[in-house]
């Protein structure tokens, strides 16, 4: 799960290197480093840390250098450290590999190259990449054909791009279940992990399939399949701004993301209700083909999974299917029930998180029809899926996710809503009426985020506590999860959620004076039930806070700090509810004085197991 960025062009590397690594550092920033063609030579430079460090030593230099590679980098295998960091080069350093992904057989391979005698310099799965090319173009001096080569031999995910030195302004780039992107700009050619490393230079680009070859020099690229066969590869064109990868004002990427989530619960609805009925035909299923779906599964990993928790309530509830929502990592280890009329839904924001594509491949195999939830145009969930909807969130740049998740809740919304229109168990009127209702979520999330003051009071008051407890019943359990998560994530204070219910059988041993617990109260059937859990907790002397309706002034006789939201249907409640728990987490992860947009040890992609 790191970025990579290279160039090959008119212009020197350096800049443009520096400049697609710091949009790319949201990805991985343990490390980072840059290789650059010089005077016949590669120039590499590496740094542990984030890419202003870098940056700092880069500025002791002024390579003149027209064609170069950079990495950041999350640690898999080996220890954050200067070592570790790429590019990662051959014995003689004339070749330089970076390397999104993770090669599972790198112990057998490190070990088959050392005994031919190459020397290793790092504790890096991606060191033996360098040392299998060295090999080949020492046989067939070609790099395109040694890239093949070493491709062949490696077992896993990867993104590569690769230079050397006896073949200057030349780039060979490949991949598998890994993201690479390439595009030609007026003054050269592009490769990077995420599109946004090269958005000034064009937005027209390729989407590298599994398997495919790229060859970049100065003035062209050209492309290749796996036999080495010439292609011509789709053009993806990219219609958002730049401007959604700055912080236009606000403090932190989190805080603006979060100010965004209003437009993209109408981007995402947008044109979505045709004549009282729902239309997505992205999915490619006939109303006939959902009518016959007894079975949906929900997989996906971290704060996904949470938005498949509050999709189970949604289709069980008005499509009447079972539904099981599963962390994607264990649902391929085990041999789940599935049958041609199971729909597997996979959520990931990123569409290429490793645990869930490769559940996608296995349901696919068991015959499932499968739908993918991503935020990312043309990444590997979109492409391995039967159907997918985009989540319209543009661009998210802090590593905590926050407006991909409500996108995901949305879309996740409607997909249970056309369920149960395909079934007959929502007439168009009632569609009709919940649409309008699930639109109306946009101007009450505007609401909460108009008016801070008791979500920073309360963030105050719990911002010196060791750990905390959040609590909900229903929708408010599955928000619950998610607002513990979001506290872990940016301000490291350990939290853990629960349903309400299990309170007494365990978790309120937990609880002395002064601890936090933090409650999702709305108005909801269950309502009196939490009320009566929060009762539990605040007579052993925890600090309550409750998230509740607004207007419910009963609630303050059970909490010390109460932040409202507006009312809504209970099935939309999670919508509204979550934004307040983002805006706690991150005002905790402030007064504590964390990196709210890059917390330590995580990423914004999981792209490894």
């Amino acid at each position: 799960m790191c970025g990579i960025v290279g160039y090959t062009g008119a212009d020197a590397a350096q800049g443009i290197l520096i400049e697609g690594l710091t949009r790319l550092e949201y990805r991985g920033y343990d490390s980072a480093g840059v290789a650059i063609e010089q005077d016949g030579a590669l120039q590499v430079v590496c740094r542990k840390g984030k890419v202003s460090g870098l940056v700092h030593t880069l500025s002791h230099f002024d390579f003149a250098g027209t064609c170069g590679i950079g990495h950041t980098r999350w640690a898999t295998h080996g220890r954050p450290s200067e070592a570790n960091a790429h590019p990662h080069t051959s014995c003689a350093g004339d070749i330089a590999v970076v390397h999104n992904g993770i090669i599972e057989n790198f112990a057998e391979l490190r070990e088959e190259l050392a005994a031919r005698g190459h020397a290793f310099k790092s504790d890096t799965d991606t060191e033996v990449v360098a040392h299998l090319v060295e090999e080949a173009y020492a046989d067939v001096g070609d790099l395109q054909a040694a890239v093949a080569h070493a491709a062949g031999r490696l077992i896993g995910a990867y993104g590569l791009a690769v230079v050397c030195a006896y073949e200057p302004g030349v780039i060979i780039v490949t991949r598998k279940d890994s993201p690479i992107v390439v595009g030609r700009g007026e003054r050269g050619s592009y490769v990077a992990s995420d599109i946004i490393a090269m958005i000034d230079a064009t937005r027209d680009v390729v989407v590298l399939a599994d398997g495919q070859v790229a060859r970049l020099t100065p003035d062209a690229i050209a492309f290749f399949d796996e036999a080495g066969r010439p292609l011509d590869p789709p053009v993806t064109h990219v219609d958002w701004d730049l401007d959604v990868a700055e912080k236009g004002g606000y403090p932190d990427f989190m805080l603006k993301e979060i100010h965004e989530q209003p437009r993209v619960i109408r981007d995402t609805l947008a044109g979505r209700l045709s004549a009282g009925a729902l239309e997505i035909d992205e999915l490619d299923l006939s109303p006939e083909e959902l009518d016959l779906i007894d079975r949906v599964y929900v997989i996906a990993c971290g704060t996904s999974y949470h938005a498949g928790l509050i999709a189970k309530n949604l289709i069980e509830a008005w499509a009447r299917i079972p539904c099981e929502v599963e962390v994607a990592s264990e649902f391929r280890y085990r041999n789940p029930i599935i049958t041609p009329t199971t729909l597997v839904v996979a959520v990931s924001q990123s569409g290429e998180t490793a645990d869930t594509l490769a559940a996608i491949r296995d349901a696919r195999v068991k015959g499932a029809k499968v739908f993918g939830i991503t935020n990312v145009v043309g990444s590997p969930v979109a492409r391995e899926s039967d159907g997918v909807i985009y989540t319209k969130a543009n661009k998210e740049i802090a590593v905590a996710s926050t407006k991909s998740f409500l996108g995901q809740v949305v879309s996740l919304t409607l997909l249970a809503m056309l369920l149960a229109q395909a079934k007959g168990k929502l007439k168009t009127s009632q569609v009709r009426l919940l649409f309008r209702e699930l639109a109306d979520t946009a101007e009450q999330v505007e609401r909460i985020l108009a008016d801070d003051a008791a979500i920073q009071e309360a963030a105050l008051a719990c911002k010196d506590a060791s750990s905390a407890l959040f609590i909900g019943r229903g929708m408010g359990a599955a928000v619950s999860y998610e607002g513990a998560l979001k506290l872990k994530e940016i301000s490291y204070l350990h939290a853990e959620a629960y349903a309400a219910g299990e309170m007494k059988h365990g978790p309120i041993a937990l609880v002395d004076e002064g601890f936090p617990v933090i409650a999702i109260a709305t108005k909801s059937p269950v309502y009196d039930k939490v009320v009566s859990n929060l009762q539990e907790a605040k007579a052993r002397g925890a600090m309550v806070v409750a998230v509740a309706t607004e207007g419910d002034e009963d609630i303050r006789a059970h909490a010390d700090h109460v932040i409202y939201i507006p009312k809504v249907r209970d099935a939309f409640s999670a919508i509204t509810a979550s934004v307040p728990l983002q805006l706690f987490a991150r005002a905790i992860a402030v007064a504590r004085g964390c990196d709210v947009d890059q917390p330590r040890n995580l990423a914004k992609s999981v792209t490894v197991e």
